[in-house]
């Protein structure tokens, strides 16, 4: 990976790539600490230090929601509109239409995306204004439109930001800017494992056991991550006029874990309803029954989250991965899977080796989201880092170097030919 660095930076149109890249995270990061005006923080990082939704929102934002600055919602309301999106997409014909008219129609979609998160944005910060409106300083309506309409277009120009970075730097802007947000919060969470040791609420013999468990959970994250199934594919020769075509071997990547990390987000968002709602109601019986059972550290919210985890994940599958469709564009070209019939037959065998392969990859996902949990209840550590963060940033890193690497290799072909 460092090499890949050093020899990109090397050329000149990719350092420059990177340089516009830093430059917007530098500017990502001085906004993560420029406030909301009319907030009590001390109350904000008092709800944050309990832990549950709240400090997930605080690490993915790189600190901006405990502060609650103008980046506090991070780029989350975009990344649930774009998942609704592509749901949608599935479900409403049109969105269908224009999902496969090519670069034009996936242009209208990423701006009804624009647009559906602008409004997604607005709402959620309604909510989460009123949730912690023991923060609010000024009680007035006013005060209340003005904070929620900060929060908003904190997301709106981060979503702004983050295309800028996709278009103009190296890797997926969106992806950057939470693995920004994540990477941020390691000084603060190396300082406050010192601390815990340094009080006594923790034995510095935890610290060794933490280092493996993170160095071991991202190895596996890495492992699994790159892991795919290829299924060897061979074309039959066919002559057209006086040339050849055809006649070639190749094979159809299928990858362990096919749904990366939006099972997790979807499970952490199930869970996270009834939490919200507890919020409003905090001396009721539902919340002190709810926080015994199903706190964020309790056994039995792991085993529900595993569950939830396992369930999304073919759930996705089963909409991203269309066995029927790759079957019938096989069939289409001459294409056939060596020992299996074109047709039904092969839409039957990839539909059998991709749920083969999607309980695998929802055991992974739910086995690192769990950990932290188990690490938590079981063993009375604090890992500071979820799985949710784990692999937001391996995944990150590993496609960003994989990008730098097609550039690299794309200029090569480009001197070969001149």
């Amino acid at each position: 990976m460092f090499s890949t660095l050093i020899n990109a930076w090397k050329i000149a149109d990719l350092r420059k790539k990177i340089l516009y890249t830093v430059m917007m995270l530098v500017v990502f990061r001085v906004g993560s600490f420029i406030p909301v005006p009319g907030i009590d923080v001390s109350y904000i990082q008092q709800m944050v230090e309990e832990g549950g939704l709240l400090a997930f929102f605080d690490i993915i934002s790189g600190g901006a929601f405990g502060n609650f600055t103008i980046f506090a919602m991070s780029i989350t309301p975009h990344i649930n509109a774009s998942i609704i999106m592509n749901l949608l997409t599935v479900a409403i014909p049109r969105l269908e239409q224009l999902a496969k008219e090519g670069e034009e129609g996936r242009k209208k979609i990423a701006q009804y995306t624009r647009y559906f998160t602008v409004i997604l944005a607005f709402v959620q910060a309604l909510g989460i204004t009123y949730g912690l409106r023991g923060a609010v300083i000024d009680k007035s309506f006013f005060s209340y439109f003005v904070i929620a309409l900060t929060l908003a277009a904190g997301t709106a120009f981060l979503m702004w930001l983050g295309e800028q970075v996709t278009e103009k730097g190296i890797g997926n802007g969106i992806s950057l800017l939470i693995f920004a947000g994540i990477v941020a919060r390691g000084p603060v969470a190396v300082l406050s494992l010192y601390e815990r040791v340094r009080v006594g609420a923790m034995s510095a013999w935890n610290v060794p056991l933490i280092i493996v468990i993170m160095i071991a959970a991202i190895a596996f994250v890495v492992y699994v991550d790159r892991g795919q199934r290829r299924i060897p594919v061979q074309y039959a020769k066919r002559v057209v006029g006086r040339k050849m075509y055809g006649g070639q071997s190749t094979h159809i990547p299928l990858k362990v874990n096919q749904s990366g990390v939006l099972p997790i987000i979807f499970a952490v968002s199930i869970l996270a309803f009834p939490q919200t709602i507890s919020q409003f109601f905090p001396e009721s019986s539902f919340t002190i029954w709810f926080m015994r059972y199903f706190g964020s550290d309790k056994p039995l919210y792991g085993v529900l989250y595993a569950i939830l985890i396992i369930f999304f994940t073919y759930f996705y599958t089963q909409i991203s991965f269309n066995p029927v469709d790759i079957s019938n564009n096989m069939k289409q070209y001459g294409g056939f899977i060596p020992g299996i019939r074109p047709g039904k037959p092969t839409a039957d065998y990839l539909m059998r080796i991709s749920n083969r392969l999607t309980l695998a990859g929802a055991l992974f996902l739910a086995a690192i989201a769990v950990l932290p949990i188990l690490a938590t209840s079981g063993m009375g550590m604090q890992l500071y880092f979820g799985g949710t963060a784990i692999l937001i940033t391996v995944g990150v890193v590993l496609e960003t170097v994989q990008q730098l690497e097609s550039h690299m290799i794309m200029r090569h072909y480009k001197g070969f030919l001149k």
